[in-house]
């Protein structure tokens, strides 16, 4: 590998393992009952977070994490589902350390989605980055509690 690709491998994020992958969906009930039945999944915690603008769940389906995110209302996540229709919405990474993480993302040039850090639905501190500089693909990064 030349120089730019070890560059750019120092720089990297570290991140761990996928942590969620999160689906918008229109009908938060019928998800729900068809991930259940036909996946098997087992909700772990399911919140409506009127600041977020939505009604989520985080289910397990074997080892594997989803979150089931329904808009409440107008705002990003309807416009966002009007758009695109039911579908992926983000994929969630876990680090060790959110603050550090951001920062060197914002050193490699990646933008921080408004507000930056808050708490995510299992009460995790995350933060998302711009699809803008991710090919398209919203991303979040979740510092999981010990």
């Amino acid at each position: 590998m030349g120089e730019a690709g070890e560059g750019w491998a120092r720089a990297r994020l570290k991140l761990d393992r996928i942590h969620h992958l999160g689906l918008i969906v229109s009908d938060l009930e019928h998800s729900l009952d068809s991930y259940a039945r036909l996946l098997g999944s087992e909700l772990e915690v399911r919140r409506r977070m009127e600041e977020e603008g939505m009604e989520a769940a985080l289910v397990r389906i074997g080892g594997e994490r989803v979150e089931l995110i329904q808009p409440l209302g107008e705002g990003p996540l309807k416009r966002f589902l009007d758009r695109r229709g039911d579908g992926v919405h983000h994929v969630a990474w876990v680090v060790d350390d959110l603050d550090q993480a951001l920062g060197q993302a914002a050193e490699l040039g990646q933008e921080v989605v408004p507000p930056g850090i808050r708490l995510g639905l299992g009460g995790e501190r995350v933060a998302f980055l711009h699809p803008r500089g991710m090919g398209g693909v919203l991303t979040e990064l979740v510092e999981e509690r010990p």
